[in-house]
């Protein structure tokens, strides 16, 4: 029969955690209370593992001593909380692969303080539970080590920049969760006011306007751990609410703010990772990140840069070539002795339909000198011998061509540089390459309707050497913006901002707005301009990208306590969910 026993002070249900315990503590007489993790019956002793948040502690109940016990310790399932008394002794079989691996507990007493259903995945380090299964149960996924270390990293990251920041003379502010709805680039989250019917609030993208308030306010250094929510299509790095590390600075250019934030990420790697960078971080201008790379974030973890070739391929009578706007090719080194399937292989990749790429041109550079390409019959061995130059290659290289439209042409390229550097094994996460990739231009044109948007946010100040610009051909203009990139991700970015009423409204032109329509969105933003704004300009990094940049991970999800699945779902708590009649019409609802 299972004891069970109510609540009682919680200064009794444990004096050590499971974690605390050394050789040190031998004949200590201790009170632990926890999980049961496992345990192993072998006749005569009956051991347990009894886990909680700071580590674990192996009990052991010994049938000569005292039977009753053990046998009630037999009866115990995975997972049930109990609490147990005993004494600290040595271990015969000691555990060098845990902290606590030298002791374990002569147990005296045991109560059951909450019996356990068998969990529907092994709450181990190696789960058998699916991505849906685990998410579905998140609470009890969270119990496991690899998941709490995750969260712990996160908690150090968030402690370590407050600590970083509180130190440069900036202020915590809060802002607004419930704002007005904006076009700030993705769609947003709205929420309909009971009070005042057929309105809606929005919930923030970010806390944009308010920081640049602040800062015409006199905060002068702002910052902000904040959720953000963007209704977006999703990703591995992303999410229908996340957290930014949430920064705005007054009286700054655009070094000030790199080197500031420069600082709080090497600050940050090394108090929490242990990796110190040397020196400045490296910056690229956006022009130079998509000729060499095809992308606004490269991983410059390897080489592989993109290699122009369009003069050199466009000199014979391939069509392809001839037709296309660029021919780009990129080195894979030591790759000349790739198989015909492995070159088939690649080239079905670049041809998925999230890829693109219509085919894939390559060319062998042999190890004995000679040349074997995929467009043998429309190219001399010399032809081959003048593109392998060109792009550097050596004898065991393999050359990987492709072509098309400039501008698809670089962003399949880039996909297929990151798909070979994976494969090949040079995508180390434990290896951290940062780079500051600056110069993005200010205005995008789009086709579809036939209007500019802006790049960042419309808030971005051009750079003023190209001022000038803006009103014969705000195409060409590049932003005072910044985006900080490593290992391929953007782990965030900001601008100086546009402190001028007359250069905002200006800006609301280019992007479309009528007057009116810049007045009510924006009208608040551009009438604090005229009471003395200071020139501003700040950036926000992405806390869940940056934690999972720094644990080695892709996805963004493994460090969200509470996560959404791909189609914004919460599966534990079935959210979003219907609204029933009556609430409906309360907020004055109607749905078609």
């Amino acid at each position: 029969m299972l004891t069970f026993v109510a609540s009682k002070s919680k200064a009794m249900y444990r004096s050590h955690t499971c974690g605390e315990l050394r050789i040190e503590h031998i004949g200590t007489k201790v009170t632990l209370a926890g999980w049961m993790q496992r345990s192993r019956d072998l006749g005569g002793m009956t051991f347990i593992d009894l886990r909680d948040r700071y580590g674990l502690t192996q009990l052991a109940f010994n049938m000569e001593v005292n039977a009753a016990l053990c046998e009630q310790a037999r009866k115990l399932g995975r997972e049930f909380v109990i609490q147990v008394e005993g004494e600290v002794i040595e271990r015969s079989s000691k555990n060098k692969n845990i902290p606590t691996g030298e002791i374990e507990i002569n147990v005296t007493n045991l109560v059951v303080l909450n019996a356990a259903k068998l969990p529907p995945f092994t709450i181990e380090d190696d789960t058998d539970g699916g991505d849906e299964l685990r998410m579905q149960y998140r609470y009890l996924d969270l119990r496991r080590n690899p998941v709490l270390e995750k969260l712990r990293l996160r908690n150090r990251v968030a402690l370590e920049t407050r600590k970083y920041l509180d130190s440069k003379e900036f202020l915590d502010v809060e802002t607004p969760v419930l704002i007005k709805s904006t076009p700030e680039g993705a769609r947003d989250f709205v929420v309909p006011s009971r009070m005042n019917e057929g309105q809606f609030y929005a919930l923030p993208q970010s806390p944009q306007t308010f920081k640049q308030l602040l800062m015409v306010s006199g905060f002068d250094r702002y910052y902000q751990i904040v959720k953000c929510f963007r209704d977006e299509d999703l990703r591995a790095d992303r999410q229908p609410e996340f957290t930014q590390i949430d920064c705005e600075m007054a009286f700054v250019e655009q070094n000030d703010i790199l080197e500031m934030f420069e600082g709080l990420i090497k600050h940050l790697f090394e108090t929490v990772r242990g990796v110190k960078f040397e020196g400045a971080f490296p910056r690229m201008t956006y022009a130079e990140a998509m000729e060499r790379y095809g992308s606004d974030k490269p991983d410059i973890r390897f080489g592989m840069e993109f290699v122009d070739l369009t003069a050199l391929a466009q000199q014979n009578d391939f069509v392809v070539f001839n037709s296309a706007e660029a021919v780009l090719a990129i080195n894979a080194e030591g790759c000349s002795e790739y198989t015909r399937k492995q070159l088939d292989e690649l080239t079905e990749w670049v041809k998925r339909p999230q890829i693109g790429a219509k085919g894939l041109v390559y060319i062998k550079c042999n190890t004995d000198g000679t040349f074997k390409s995929s467009v043998d019959k429309f190219y001399s061995e010399a032809d081959l011998k003048a593109m392998a130059e060109r792009a550097n290659a050596k004898p065991g290289d393999l050359l990987l061509l492709l072509s098309g439209e400039l501008h698809k042409t670089r962003k399949q390229l880039n996909e297929l540089r990151l798909h070979l550097a994976a494969t090949l094994g040079l995508r180390d996460p434990n290896v951290f390459k940062p780079l500051w990739v600056l110069d993005f231009p200010l205005l995008e044109w789009d086709e579809e309707s036939g209007r500019y948007h802006a790049m960042h946010h419309p808030f971005t100040s051009p750079k003023p050497e190209d001022m000038h610009l803006i009103d014969t051909d705000p195409g060409k203009v590049r932003a005072n913006a910044y985006d900080l990139a490593m290992n391929g991700v953007e782990l965030g970015g900001g601008s100086i901002r546009i402190h001028n009423r007359a250069l905002q409204s200006r800006m609301f032109d280019l992007l479309g707005f009528s007057k009116e329509e810049a007045q009510a969105q924006f009208g608040f933003l551009m009438s604090a301009f005229e009471y003395g704004a200071p020139p501003h300009g700040g950036l926000a990094f992405g806390l869940d990208r940056l934690v999972a940049t720094m644990g080695g991970s892709e996805s963004i999800r493994d460090y969200i306590a509470f996560p959404k699945n791909n189609s914004g779902r919460d599966t534990m708590i079935d959210a979003p969910s219907p609204l029933n009649e009556a609430q409906l019409k309360e907020l004055g609802l109607k749905l078609n």
